[in-house]
């Protein structure tokens, strides 16, 4: 067998720095760079010839400075620019309309700032409901019937649902109720779409009349809800049904149509919807059915929705119970806000008709309905909220101030009437609201305590104040008034329910003192029984805006009852969750190091919790998010020139978050960085404390590292570790890293863990290795352990891992340790270690450490020689030409080709690669063509001859 001698060429490697540099040109005055300003020319004379066409001389030129960068800002992009050349009369007209639409739409349009009904629906069906038992009118077919439905009219059908054959389903559960409501809205839809329009209908009025019964009032709410869904079903299916019939297959009708485009059968088919519901005796079903369909009024005339919302409205003045009287009253506001929002004095009528109507909720039919159904007055009048609520806010919608002044007048004359105060306060604007609050709070001093809880009004106040501010010189006066209420409140649940309104009052306008009394009262009122652990949403969110509006944690913490509070979070994954929320924020307001002990100590505490929920069943994904906050807390604790402090938390750290594995790697990146720090502060002299220091820090990193579950955390921190012990002149320490590094490698498994998915570790761990030998060229050898003892040692790893049988990651590897090896044999090495002599320096070139390096050459040279030799069969003949490729580029950067053998076996290697026609030409003539480049340098001729040596085959 041959035995090929290594010959690394000799490197200048300042020549080499200074042949790669970028040739500086010098450029004149005025000539072209790419970051000068563009000039754009414009020439209007007639082009005469090529020469000169672009000449700014001639007097009808124009030139405008272009810079792509700040024409952004100062409006000269090419939009603005197209813009700016339009005709500014038309460009005027068209913005002057385009303001007026706007305006009318805003007038007209509801916007995206009116809260939708949908958005209260889920709220009103969680918040209104019961255990009784209810019941349902159903409409029975009986069989057979088929026939004669067919011959009656229609008014015929409709008498027959209000009195033929009906059953009663009674004792349903509030469960089954609501699946029958559904069925219902699903019949109706079954029955539009087989064409059975008169079916729909009756299913309608049949629901309509559910709404009259009021048997199991607490109920009510939501049954209103659920049934006016599908009205809203019923109103949009015909509406659809009638616009189908004007839309002709050529021209659809634009939204904004007049009645005189709509054809005469649409209307026709309009008016007998009218008709049919006209008919409909009883008043509850009639009016709710003719207000789903309001908006088909359109086909008719332009003004048939504001004529027929008043009459309507007082429609309803002949609905008896108060109760079914307001919800009506909501719906028909519902309607009309979405089919005519401008038409105002319909909707401010509806209102003040209820007003007037108000002394009904206290007369004796309502008392007498509510001693029977055990229902006390408080409970009753929260069925009302949601309907004078919308009423309210659809009233409300971008009014005027004044309207809000009429409101608490009227108000006032009905003796401060506490439940229509509170929807006052909630339908109106934060603004208006804020500016009267000790109006507001004089009017519910003098609200009767018996229907409507105060503390229930001071929280809707409250929730105002939450949004705007009120006159600075009444906020303490507020603030006293507010608290002397919520203070006196017996019942848990009451008292959190305001008190979490009013915190954030507090934390808005005042200081810690005030904070720190009213969390004091919290923790007073909630604490007793326990009473905290029925109410952890109500504190979080206090937590919550205490730390939204204290951005100086100094501040935070010194708050005296601060921690106190958190200790009512007994509950783990609230406390867990609570503790996340303080995390983030100090992580995204803290903008500067801290060492403050107040800080550090509370931030610990909360970090340790966080830590200590860990457990077998945490998901990594959770993990991941509480080692990121830890860890973003750890980088922002600096105590400055106190090093050794410093060390110490780390230390203390380290023991508190072992079982994040996350926060120990940042941890030992940390005390890396401060070994650096202080070799900095030092200048890289260190004296004999710093030095012992250091050897501390080193000291950390080695004794954490071991605990880390992931193999190449612990190889890369290895190496990294090393790296900073060498710099710090530890030698004998970083001697142990690399060690630790060289024996871990066999542990490298085949698969890892990668995001959840296995993949290969090869291109890993190739990954790793070659950084490795990049630090290895500096490393002394250890005066004790022989030349080249970690290389040796790396290599014997290396030959006895086992690798993939189809990866050739063990020969690229190889390919590598020839690049180190061709450093090392350099008299100067590329780059050095400042105070640490590498082996250029102990060796000086000593011919017998080169000769060691020459055998570890050869030894490496045969193994990837007889690697290529195995790769000789069809399946692996295109691996074999790549690593031919490779092992040649490597020869012809580092190896001395003036050797005969060495110039052979690159010559070999070339024709080795194109063989059997896997090489790829293009790369082949690219390193062709570099050869012959590299021939024309000085100590570079011997590269002509091999360019001629090296001939270019054809696939073919």
């Amino acid at each position: 067998q041959i035995v090929f001698q290594w010959h690394a060429r000799i490197r200048n490697y300042t020549t080499e720095f200074e042949s790669c540099r970028l040739e500086a040109v010098s450029l004149e005055f005025g000539d072209y760079h790419p970051l000068k300003p563009i000039t754009v020319t414009e020439s209007k004379t007639k082009k005469m010839s090529r020469k000169g066409s672009t000449s700014s001389t001639s007097s009808s030129s124009s030139s405008s400075v272009m810079d792509p960068l700040s024409s952004v800002l100062d409006g000269t992009d090419p939009l603005s620019l197209f813009a700016a050349t339009a005709d500014p009369v038309t460009a005027a007209a068209n913005m002057d309309s385009t303001r007026k639409k706007r305006d009318k739409e805003d007038h007209l349009a509801v916007g995206s700032d009116f809260e939708p009904w949908s958005s209260k629906r889920g709220e009103i069906l969680a918040r209104y409901t019961t255990t009784e038992k209810l019941s349902i009118v159903s409409k029975v077919t009986t069989p057979g019937s088929a026939v004669s439905e067919k011959v009656r009219t229609r008014l015929e059908e409709l008498d027959d649902l209000e009195e033929g054959s009906q059953k009663e389903l009674l004792n349903l559960t509030q469960q089954d109720y609501i699946n029958r409501i559904e069925e219902l809205n699903q019949s109706l839809k079954d029955a539009w779409s087989s064409d059975q329009k008169v079916k729909a209908l009756k299913i309608v009025i049949q629901c309509s009349k559910l709404l009259s019964d009021t048997t199991v009032i607490q109920f009510y709410p939501s049954k209103f809800v659920l049934i006016t869904d599908i009205l809203d079903t019923f109103g949009k299916l015909v509406y659809e049904r009638i616009l189908s019939m004007c839309v002709d297959s050529r021209v659809s009708l634009p939204d904004n149509f007049t009645p005189e485009s709509i054809n005469d059968t649409a209307k026709e088919t309009c008016l007998n919807w009218f008709f049919k519901i006209a008919s409909i005796r009883e008043l509850i079903p009639r009016f709710y059915v003719e207000a789903a369909i309001l908006k088909c009024n359109k086909f008719l005339s332009k003004t048939g929705i504001s004529e027929c919302l008043p009459r309507l409205t007082s429609m309803i003045r002949g609905i008896g119970d108060p109760l079914v009287a307001v919800c009506a009253r909501a719906y028909l506001c519902r309607v009309g806000m979405e089919v005519a929002p401008h038409l105002k004095e319909s909707l401010n009528k509806n209102f003040f008709d209820f007003l007037l109507t108000f002394k009904q909720i206290h007369g004796d039919t309502v008392q007498n309905q509510l001693v029977v159904q055990c229902v006390e007055i408080p409970l009753y009048l929260t069925l009302y909220s949601p309907a004078i609520d919308w009423i309210l806010q659809c009233i409300a919608y971008r009014a005027p101030e004044g309207l809000l002044t009429e409101m608490m007048e009227r108000c006032k004359k009905l003796g401060n009437n506490a439940l229509l105060l509170n929807s006052v306060m909630s339908a109106f604007r934060a603004e208006f609201i804020a500016a009267r609050s000790m109006d507001f709070i004089a009017m519910i001093k003098e609200c009767d305590e018996s229907g409507f809880p105060k503390h229930l009004l001071f929280r809707s106040l409250g929730l105002n104040l939450a949004l705007a501010d009120p006159p600075e010189s009444d906020r303490l006066q507020i603030l006293n008034e507010a608290w002397k209420v919520i203070t006196k409140l017996k019942n848990p649940q009451d008292y959190i329910n305001c008190a979490e309104v009013w915190v954030e009052y507090t934390c808005r306008h005042f200081t810690k003192r005030e904070v720190n009394t009213v969390l004091a009262d919290v923790i007073k009122h909630m604490t007793p029984d326990r009473a905290f652990e029925e109410a952890y949403p109500q504190l979080q969110s206090i937590i919550q805006k205490v730390i939204t509006y204290f951005h100086d944690f100094s501040i935070l913490f010194s708050v005296e009852k601060f921690l106190p509070f958190l200790d009512m979070f007994q509950k783990e994954c609230v406390r867990v969750e609570v503790c996340k929320c303080i995390m983030e924020a100090f992580i995204k307001h803290q903008q500067e190091s801290t060492k403050d002990p107040v800080i550090l100590n509370a931030l610990l505490h909360v970090c340790k919790t966080m830590h200590d929920s860990v457990n077998a069943l945490t998901l990594e994904d959770e993990k991941r998010m509480l080692a990121a906050l830890i860890n973003g807390f750890i980088k922002m604790v600096s105590f400055g020139r106190d090093f050794e402090q410093q060390l110490s938390f780390y230390v203390e750290a380290r023991s508190m978050f072992c079982n994040l594995e996350p926060v120990l790697v940042q941890l030992i990146h940390s005390v890396n960085q401060l070994a650096m720090e202080t070799r900095k502060v030092m200048k890289g002299n260190h004296s004999r404390k710093t030095a012992a220091f250091v050897r501390a820090c080193v000291a950390f990193c080695f004794i954490t590292i071991p605990s880390l579950s992931s193999i190449f955390a612990r190889l890369n921190l290895y190496l990294h570790s090393g790296q900073v012990a060498l710099a710090n002149q530890c030698l004998s320490q970083a001697d142990a890293f690399f060690k630790a590094a060289v024996s871990l490698v066999p542990e490298v498994p085949k698969m890892i863990n990668i995001d959840g998915k296995m993949r290969p570790s090869e291109t890993f761990l190739l990954e790793f290795l070659c950084n490795f030998f990049s630090t290895l060229l500096i490393v002394p050898d250890h005066p004790e352990q022989g030349v080249l003892f970690l290389v040796r040692g790396l290599l014997n790893v290396i030959q006895d891992y086992t690798w993939e049988e189809n990866c050739d990651d063990k020969i690229r590897i190889y390919t590598n340790v020839l690049h180190l090896l061709s450093a090392m044999t350099q008299e100067t090495y590329i780059y050095h270690v400042d105070k640490v002599d590498s082996n250029d320096t102990l060796y000086g070139g000593d011919s017998k450490f080169l000769a060691e390096i020459n055998k570890v050459c050869e030894t490496v040279i045969t193994q990837i020689l007889d690697h290529l030799k195995t790769l000789g069969k069809d399946e692996a003949l295109k691996r074999q030409s790549q690593l031919a490729l490779y092992f040649f580029n490597t020869i012809l950067a580092h190896g001395d080709l003036r050797n005969n053998k060495l110039n052979q076996l690159s010559v070999n290697l070339w024709n080795l690669a194109q063989k059997h026609g896997f090489a790829d030409t293009k790369t082949m003539v690219k390193t062709l063509e570099y050869i012959k480049k590299r021939s024309k340098q000085p100590e570079m001729s011997h590269f002509a001859e091999l360019a001629l040596r090296l001939p270019l085959q054809s696939r073919t």
